[in-house]
Parts: C-alpha cells; structure tokens; sequence
C-alpha cells in the first residue's frame, strides 16, 4: 500500500518549498494558474487532502468559526422565520473571509444558579455571537469568561459589549396607534417569552414591568404606552404569554386570550408567529379578521408580506450581516492587538411599519 503523501513529500517530489504547496491550498492567488493546478493533482494522485486545519490555527491562532448562541433547542433556528432570516445576514456576512457558523443551542429556560452548557466553554470559536440571550444567563458569563470578541444581538441590551438590535419599544407603537385610530378600546396583547423561568398564560402589569426578556417586555411596554396615551387604562388590557415561540403555542395562547375575553376586538401580537396564531385560530371558529377581530404583528417575516399581515418589519437579514460584519472586525483587531480595548459600540437599526390588511374598524 503506498504512503499517503505530506505538505513535505509534495513539496520535495515537485521541487517547491512546502510553503508553494500550502499557499496552492491557503492562498492561491500568489500562484500561477498552472503550478497550482499541478501542485492540486500531484496531492490528489498521492491522497494528499491539503494543510491540517488544527496546525493552521494554532499557527495563525484563527479558527474560522463564529459560535452562535441561541437560548433556544436547535430545531428552533430553522423554524422561527425571523431566525432564519438572522441567520441568512449572518452567513452572507462571511462570504470571502472563511468562517464559518458553529450552532451553540442552549436551551429555553435555565433555571438561575444553573451550570452554564459545557458547550459554550467548549466551543472551538474565534468569537460569539450572543442571539437573544437573557440578561442573567449563566451561558453568557461563560462566554464573557472566554475573553474573545462577543457581539450581543437583541438582548440583553445593557451590557458593556457591542450590541446590534432595534428600539423595540418604540417601534412597535405604530402597531398600536392604528388599533387605537381605528376606534379600539377593547385591545388584548399576546407575547411570547418575558421571563427566563417557564411562564404561560397571563401577565400582570408590575409582572411585566419586572421581566427580565426585555425585547418582548419593551414591545409590551410601547404598545401600553400608546394605549394609555389614548386613555384607555393600561390595567385593564389583557396580556398573556407562552413560553415557547411555535406554533402550537400561539395558537393555544390565542385560544386563551380570546376565550377568557370574548369582548376583544383587536389583538396585538409581539411577533409575526404569535399572530399567524391568532389568524389561524380566528379561522377555526369563524371569527372574521379584520371584520370582527384586527390582528397585528412583529417581525415583517416573509409569510406575514404573503398573509396581508398588519406588521412592524425589522431588518433581520440586515441585522445579522452586520453582527457578523462587526464580529469579523473585532476578531482582527483581537488577534493584532490582544491586550486593546475598544468602547462597545451600539448599532441601533430603523424598522417601518406595514399597514397589512388585518386591521380594520372597531366591530360595534
């Protein structure tokens, strides 16, 4: 049987240096067309497969993976549509720098003084990006503990680390002044996760003034805002919430809150997969929308555009191109200059609002 060929014995049969042969592998564009072709079939004939990546990166202390945190199963990164999309700007943001994403599921639901994953202090990364994480997390500390670059995207928001979201407070509150416009005042919320700790069902105001998931907490918060501006009394106004964000949920979070309040003539919803819940469930019993109930969303997923969903749209895509593109930054200003420190930086992205065809007048 003959030997598989090395960088070494490539290099001698050609008569080139070996670092000839890396750079037809690492670095082809310091080759000509011709010697690298040549250099690819000799290694080919002798089973050669190219560089050990483990030597490169201890070489070059590069890795070429960013690790994503989701405190979520892993099914949920391609199931929630506004993930999907995160994770479609994070992948493209990569493009041409040879990274690659490494999925760091956590779970939903740590209970506190619980034991981070072994995965976070595991994860062979050159950095993290944190996607929706609460503030509390004992993940988080472990991924802060690792000492390299760490973009939060969402939340928490409050952190001394560079962060990318939105102002979810104020941008759901076109959301809710079309509700009010329309003449609602029997207006009901249904949110997904406020808490770290299990939660399901309904949520009482100094509850969600406490909550420690602040995207749905500040979404909650602006459209109360806008109702209480309207003089309706913010007390009064049911909210409720599932822990988990699929569907199965919504549409049983939809049949709670409707249920218990039969009286409700608009729903606002703090993301689009709630709503599709609401729609849906509507459906089911007959309940025209926006005839006798207005729905509204959050998130301007692809589906909400194809349903007529009255929406709030945030840049998912955008928001996770520029994580990474932030991330990649910080990566080789971490690998030139170790011990530098630079302030967080803060990227705020702008949302619009999409009117839909889920929203009409109050039913009398």
């Amino acid at each position: 049987m003959a030997t598989k060929g090395t960088l070494a014995s490539i290099a001698a049969e050609l008569g080139v240096s070996r670092t000839t042969v890396s750079n037809a592998y690492n670095h082809p564009d310091q080759l000509s067309p011709a010697l690298r072709e040549k250099i690819l079939a000799t290694a080919k004939a002798r089973g050669y497969t190219g560089p050990d990546p483990m030597a490169r990166s201890l070489r070059t202390r590069r890795v070429g993976a960013y690790g994503v945190m989701l405190t979520e199963q892993m099914s949920y990164a391609f199931e929630d549509h506004a993930s999907i999309d995160f994770l479609a700007g994070l992948a493209e943001s990569s493009y041409g720098t040879h990274n690659c994403l490494t999925l760091i599921p956590l779970g939903s639901g740590a209970a506190a003084g619980a034991d981070p994953s072994p995965m976070v202090a595991s994860a062979v990364v050159d950095g993290f990006v944190v996607y929706s994480v609460g503030q509390s997390e004992p993940h988080l500390d472990a991924a802060r503990a690792r000492n390299i670059p760490t973009v939060i995207c969402d939340q928490p928001k409050d952190l001394d680390l560079p962060f990318v979201g939105i102002d979810d407070r104020a941008a759901i509150a076109p959301a809710a002044r079309m509700l009010i416009d329309e003449g609602h005042s029997r207006i009901g919320i249904l949110t997904k996760r406020l808490f770290r700790r299990r939660t399901n069902g309904p949520v009482s105001l100094p509850e969600l003034k406490a909550a420690d998931m602040h995207v749905q907490r500040d979404r909650v918060l602006g459209a109360l805002d806008v109702f209480g501006e309207a003089g309706l009394n913010v007390d009064d106004i049911p909210v409720v919430t599932r822990h988990h964000n699929d569907y199965a949920t919504a549409l049983d979070g939809a049949r709670e809150l409707l249920s218990a309040h039969p009286d409700l003539t608009a729903v606002l919803c703090t993301t689009d997969s709630m709503a599709f819940g609401v729609l849906d469930y509507c459906a089911a019993q007959g309940i025209d929308v926006p005839g006798e109930i207005s729905v509204t969303g959050f998130d301007g997923v692809e589906m909400a555009m194809a349903r007529g969903l009255t929406t709030v749209i945030q840049p998912n895509k955008k928001k996770g191109a520029t994580v990474g593109k932030l991330l990649h930054s910080l990566i080789d200003s971490h690998l030139s200059e170790p011990g530098n420190a630079t302030a967080a930086e803060r990227i705020i992205l702008p949302t619009r609002f999409s009117r839909g065809r889920t929203v009409g007048p109050a039913a009398r």
